[in-house]
């Protein structure tokens, strides 16, 4: 296999200004993908690109030319005492409140029926949008404005691969859905999903969590969320009626994708419900709160972590990973996938299939080295 191309990063000062010079020998794909990162400009008198100090982030030139060039930056180590890579700056969302949306932005989004989350994400996006472009009229944005917004906040804020995704269809739903505009591409090389593995808790780490919360309306929160997989704002939305003692059933209504389910509820959790219920006397919701108004997002995770700090648990736990475990440890005891997609609301069996990877079934064999040691 022929060796990548190098790359040289080398610190210079150009036209009365600090740069870092990208240097290497002449190659198409190179030019093409420097050309990509934004901010980089062509330098006659030096014959390389280049990227004026204050726009340079180390960090996200190696990540994005990584793949198509081997990047020496040992200059750049020398010329500095700490490391190039600092912590993005955290967003200043202080414009969003004073920031006004179009109102078809608005109408569109709930004709759309879009969920509450993706309505909100949708609105603060654009609103961000809208703030950087405040100068300008938002309609007559070019796919080149787009992409350098893009980019900028890639190189300042290295925001993750799905918020890249969410901002570029928060901007296309406008365009595109409020405007009737034509499809456009936007040329920032929009990433492919990343494929993780999810993290699960063991038995014993869900008992001990559980053996820890002494509140009867926490210890539901979490035995619920584990015993029928659900997610958080499922839990949250719950309402008395969707609980069903005589067929031993919870009814999750308009859920991701719109879709209602069913799911299991166990005799045992059932009884805690019950003892709960007596204490709390919740009127509409399940779990409600202080002004009789849903259980907050917020507070669910509070919930969670702090029971898994008093259980000793050290790895990161967030109500959504006791989902995960409910769907990896029924795989364990043998249950058909198809019945846990159906209790988890999956569309494909395809996302249910992903928790078969770290299904300990999967690892019930013996090692080879154990005939060696």
């Amino acid at each position: 296999m022929p060796q990548k191309p190098t790359i040289k990063l080398t610190p210079a000062e150009h036209r009365n200004q600090a740069v870092i010079l990208l240097q290497f020998d002449y190659n198409r794909n190179l030019i093409d993908a420097v050309k990509k990162l934004g901010n980089t400009f062509w330098s006659a008198t030096k014959q390389c690109w280049y990227i004026r100090k204050k726009d340079f982030n180390l960090n996200y030139v190696f990540s994005s030319l990584q793949e198509v060039a081997i990047i020496n930056y040992t200059k750049l180590k020398k010329q500095q005492s700490t490391p190039e890579y600092k912590k993005p700056p955290e967003f200043d969302n202080s414009h969003r409140a004073k920031t006004q949306i179009p109102e078809e932005f608005a109408n569109k989004l709930l004709q759309k029926r879009y969920s509450d989350n993706t309505v909100r994400i949708y609105t603060n996006y654009f609103k961000d949008f809208i703030h950087y472009f405040r100068d300008y009229d938002i309609s007559d944005i070019t796919s080149e404005d787009v992409n350098n917004y893009i980019r900028n906040l890639i190189q300042t804020h290295n925001i993750s691969l799905s918020q890249q995704n969410q901002r570029i269809n928060a901007i296309k739903f406008y365009f595109e859905k409020v405007l009737k505009r034509e499809k456009v591409y936007y040329d920032i090389d929009r990433p492919r999903k990343e494929h993780t593995l999810p993290d699960v808790l063991s038995r014993d780490e869900i008992k001990a969590m559980l053996s820890a919360t002494t509140n009867i309306k926490h210890k539901c929160i979490i035995g619920l969320i584990y015993s029928c997989g659900l997610r958080r704002s499922e839990l949250i939305n719950l309402k008395i009626k969707d609980i069903d003692s005589e067929r031993l059933q919870i009814k999750i209504k308009n859920s991701k994708g719109k879709k209602d389910r069913y799911t299991h509820l166990s005799e045992s959790l059932l009884a805690m419900l019950r003892e709960y219920f007596k204490e709390h006397r919740p009127k509409y919701y399940l779990f409600n709160g202080e002004y009789g108004q849903s259980y907050s997002a917020t507070s669910v995770q509070k919930v969670i972590k702090q029971a898994a700090k008093r259980a000793g648990i050290k790895k990161r736990v967030y109500p959504h990973i006791l989902r995960h475990s409910f769907a990896t440890h029924n795989l364990e005891q043998g249950i058909d996938i198809r019945f846990i997609q159906e209790w988890l609301g999956h569309e494909t069996i395809k996302t249910t299939e992903r928790y078969t990877h770290i299904s300990r079934n999967n690892y019930k064999f013996k090692n080879l080295i154990d005939d060696i040691l």
